[in-house]
Order: C-alpha cells, then sequence, then structure tokens
C-alpha cells in the first residue's frame, strides 16, 4: 500500500505549540520534506524527535515531487513542513499535494499554529470574512496598485511583509489614500517580543518610524475592509456614472472631489462599489 502525506503544522514561534499528534507523525514517518532542513532540524532536536529530513523549497520543488511520490507509492511515509507554521500559506508544496492527488496517495492535514488564523484572533477588526493576500509586490506600480486592490476589499484583509519593508509599505497605504484605515500590526507572535498594536495605518507609520525595534522580526499585517460609502442622490451621480465608463475610478474621484468638495477618499469608495 502506498505511504500517505501528512502536512503538518509547526509552532510559529513557542515550541509549547506543537501538538501531540503532530510529535507522533513526525517521529513515525520515513521522512520529514522541510523547506529548511536545518530550521526543521533544530525544532525536532529540541522536541527531542529524531527524523530523517529531504530539502523541499522552491528552487527544487520541481525535481523534489516526483523524488517524494516515488517513496510514497513505495509504502514510506512523508511529513510536509515549513519553516513554520502552516505549509502552502506562502510557502511551496501545493505541486506536491497535488501529484499525491493524481496518484491517488492520501493527504492528510494535521492542523496547528498559523500566523494568519492568529493575527485574526488579536486584531480587533471582523473575522467573519477576510482575505489573505499574503506578500505584496516589494515595489514600483505592481506594489502601488496591489495596495489600491487591498483598500478597496470590503472584507478584512491579512498581509505579511518583510520587517525593512514595512515602513515603506505603510507609506504607500497612505500615499493611496489609506493613512484613516485601521490597521492592526502583529509582530513576533507567540514568540518573546511580540507586539500587537491598532491604530490607523497613519499612526502606524508614524510609530513604526519611532521605533526600530518595530521593524525586526516576522510581521503580519491585519487591514479593516472598506465601509460601505453612500451618498444621498445628488445631480452628479449620472454623470460620475458616465464619467466611469470612459475614465479610470482614480480620475474620476479627482475631478469630483474638486467639483463636489468631498473627500477624494470617499468618493474613490463610492466609484469601485458602482462598477462591481
Amino acid at each position: 500500500m502506498a505511504g500517505i502525506l501528512y502536512v503538518v503544522s509547526t509552532p510559529i514561534g513557542n515550541v509549547e505549540d506543537m501538538t501531540q499528534r503532530a510529535r507522533r507523525i513526525l517521529a513515525e514517518v520515513a521522512v520529514v520534506a522541510a523547506e529548511d532542513t536545518r530550521r526543521s532540524g533544530a525544532l525536532l532536536d529540541a522536541l527531542n524527535i529524531e527524523a530523517s529530513f529531504v530539502s523541499y523549497h522552491d528552487h527544487n520543488e520541481k525535481e523534489r515531487t516526483p523524488q517524494l511520490i516515488k517513496r510514497l507509492q513505495q509504502g514510506e511515509s512523508v511529513a510536509l513542513v515549513s519553516d513554520a507554521g502552516t505549509p502552502l500559506v506562502s510557502d511551496p508544496g501545493y505541486r506536491l499535494v497535488r501529484a499525491c492527488q493524481e496518484a491517488n496517495i492520501q493527504v492528510v492535514p494535521v492542523p496547528g499554529a498559523s500566523a494568519v488564523l492568529a493575527a485574526l484572533a488579536v486584531a480587533g477588526l471582523p473575522t467573519d470574512t477576510f482575505a489573505f493576500v499574503g506578500f505584496l509586490p516589494n515595489k514600483g506600480r505592481q506594489r502601488e496598485q496591489a495596495v489600491r486592490e487591498c483598500l478597496q476589499k470590503r472584507t478584512t484583509s491579512v498581509l505579511f511583509e518583510a520587517p525593512h519593508r514595512v515602513l515603506d509599505l505603510l507609506q504607500v497605504f497612505i500615499e493611496q489614500g489609506g493613512g484613516e484605515r485601521e490597521m492592526t500590526l502583529c509582530r513576533e507572535l507567540t514568540k518573546q517580543f511580540e507586539t500587537i498594536h491598532r491604530a490607523t495605518v497613519a499612526e502606524l507609520a508614524h510609530w513604526v518610524a519611532q521605533d526600530a525595534n518595530q521593524q525586526k522580526g516576522e510581521i503580519v499585517l491585519v487591514l479593516a475592509g472598506a465601509p460601505e460609502v453612500q451618498f444621498e442622490q445628488a445631480e452628479w451621480q449620472p454623470l460620475a456614472r458616465r464619467l466611469l465608463q470612459e475614465l479610470p475610478a482614480a480620475r474620476v474621484a479627482k475631478v469630483l472631489a474638486d467639483f463636489t468638495g468631498e473627500k477624494r477618499q470617499a468618493l474613490y469608495q463610492w466609484l469601485t462599489q458602482q462598477e462591481e
């Protein structure tokens, strides 16, 4: 019989968050496929678990997948782990899961720690629906466009960002009209210097700029969804909808702000609602 691929969640910082089930499976499988074998090896050493490792990351995923499939078909079970948290969340692995499914090899999740869910739980923002957007592009127009798309979402958004770029990202949010939007910065979740701070984006940017420690470690940002903007029926609305057929919403918002005296960001949000 074929082995089983276990997708195993590991702690995002605090070793005590390792589940008993994850401990047992990591000790029983033939091999642990790890994004960083040194990091995962240190974790298992701390837990007194002996395991055989094989590296599995973005740069060797194509090569490693058929090798692991072969071992699974020969009856060996494999545990897939990432550097921290739940595998496949902004980490490699979906190709291996997909290949197993196509080969009729059982895939079993072993739930545990998740930076996304941990941040949502303490953000103080609505969690009935949310969008996970991971890492945004790190520069240029693609970054600005991704920020605008986040600001347009009605749902709470969860973002990852590298610590040395977090201040820059907050500034882009401000430049794109999101300075007054609520956001929670979660840093070093479950670790010794855990920080959870909710404020407006503009206030967060000032706070991060004043404290270099907030530009270190693992960072998750949770952004409040766009409020639904409603204007009472006004004579300019038919013209606005017509302009929207010819021009981008940002351009129309600028013209309307000059013409009506309404806030540009509120007009922009209303215009994007008309496009939906």
